[in-house]
């Protein structure tokens, strides 16, 4: 019996993917943990294997690559060695059922009165959804193109050829003499605007732009920002630079990140989301790190980091990083963060907003760490000046959601990661 091979679901929001390629061909022999294909859903792309053994049917109308589908949408069979897929005995049957009313035409034209040939018909090709929706945003007529893929179907790379012939063919046309009208005033010359390039939404970008649109249309973001003197953080880092037994650095990011997980413990409701008509706080601290990436924002998940070294984050989050810049990282990496915190300081930003990744309550943003002329008082005076000190400086900026928790507490809460940022011996030795 055949086993039909579907669009797994990657990820309890995933309503539909992209398929990239198949891993297998067409009659290859499987056995159970084979990866068939890859495809890619909610921000991740993944390497989809075979939870049966038998031999690999690939229908005619299987999806191309690049082509959008739908969760649980068939793309395959496998079949036992010998059988034949369903496609086959759909043709099979097809074929004849054909032969037979051949026979039976063929008796009826023996007596039947002899009529004009009619006009020969036309039959329209298929067009894979992706090839359509690009040839509807280059304008061009997908009906008169010669498809390349399988059993002749249209794929896009078939449409933006079209596109760049029938460019190519506007071009080699003579452009005829402009009329010129002499007038008494002077004619208003125009210049020619560059046109516009036009690409599909991907999969990966349509998620962040849902993601970023819940979280200011639907949470109820408040930003609070605090500079820090970060001198000390930067001591630190520095002093584990040229600690040779170090096997990782930790960058400012893995700092923070061990410091939020400190704070957290004293305010945990920092560490909550919505669920239903309910509040839920979770116990375990996972932190997601905002990477750049060629194919949009990725937010990698160190987990358990309330109960992690400083040098154990470090080490996880830098193969996280690797793995999400170079396409490698799982769709179980890039879920379940409970807190997220986006560093710009590396572009020379000082502070700007962050916005929360739903379901999570907050998002912590790091500005770069520069160096700031610092007048410092002597405690218990208002005007007598202690010193003037050029002092490592920092801007953090905590955006919450205030359905969850009051300025009040996110407030403390931002209080508590400044002290730990300028104190640093606090957490170290906890």
């Amino acid at each position: 019996m055949a086993i039909e091979i579907l669009v797994p679901r990657l990820g309890w929001t995933m309503e539909e993917g992209v398929f990239i390629r198949w891993l297998k061909q067409d009659g290859d022999p499987v056995v159970q943990g084979d990866l068939l294909f890859e495809l890619e859903g909610d921000k991740a792309m993944t390497e989809v294997e075979s939870m049966d053994a038998g031999v690999l049917r690939i229908p005619p109308d299987s999806p191309e690559p690049g082509t959008t589908v739908l969760v649980g949408a068939l793309l395959a069979y496998i079949v036992a060695p010998g059988e034949a897929a369903p496609f086959e005995q759909k043709a099979l049957a097809a074929s004849k059922s054909f032969s037979r009313e051949s026979v039976a035409s063929v008796e009826s034209v023996v007596t039947a009165p002899v009529t004009q040939p009619a006009a020969p018909s036309t039959s329209t090709p298929t067009i894979s959804p992706r090839a359509r929706r690009v040839a509807d945003e280059l304008s061009v007529d997908w009906t008169k193109i010669k498809g390349s893929g399988r059993t002749g179907r249209i794929v896009e790379a078939d449409v933006r050829a079209a596109a760049e012939a029938i460019a190519a063919a506007n071009v080699k046309q003579p452009i005829p003499e402009p009329v010129v009208q002499i007038a008494p005033q002077p004619a208003l010359v125009s210049t020619p605007q560059s046109a516009a390039t036009r690409a599909p939404l991907s999969a990966t970008r349509r998620v962040i732009a849902e993601r970023m649109s819940a979280g200011v249309h639907i949470a109820a973001p408040v930003t609070l920002n605090s500079e820090v003197d970060a001198t000390e953080l930067v001591r630190l880092r520095e002093q584990l630079k040229n600690d040779k037994r170090s096997t990782a650095i930790p960058s400012y990011t893995d700092l923070l990140a061990k410091i939020v997980a400190c704070a957290m413990s004293d305010h945990p409701a920092l560490n909550a989301r919505f669920e239903g008509n309910e509040i839920v706080t979770e116990r375990a601290i996972h932190i997601g790190i905002a990477v750049d990436t060629e194919r949009g924002l990725l937010v990698p998940v160190v987990r358990d980091a309330g109960t992690k070294t400083l040098l154990q984050i470090a080490g996880e989050s830098a193969g996280l990083i690797t793995r999400t810049r170079e396409g490698k990282v799982g769709a179980d990496d890039l879920r379940g963060s409970t807190f997220t915190i986006t560093n710009l300081g590396m572009y020379d930003i000082d502070a700007f907003t962050p916005i929360i990744n739903l379901p999570e309550c907050a998002v912590l943003g790091m500005g770069r760490i520069t160096p700031k002329q610092v007048v410092t008082l002597k405690p218990g005076t208002i005007d007598e000046v202690e010193r003037v000190a050029v002092r490592r400086m920092m801007t953090l900026s905590l955006t919450f959601d205030h359905r969850l928790v009051d300025g009040g507490p996110a407030a403390r809460f931002l209080q508590r990661v400044k002290q730990l940022v300028e104190q640093p011996y606090l957490w170290l030795v906890s």
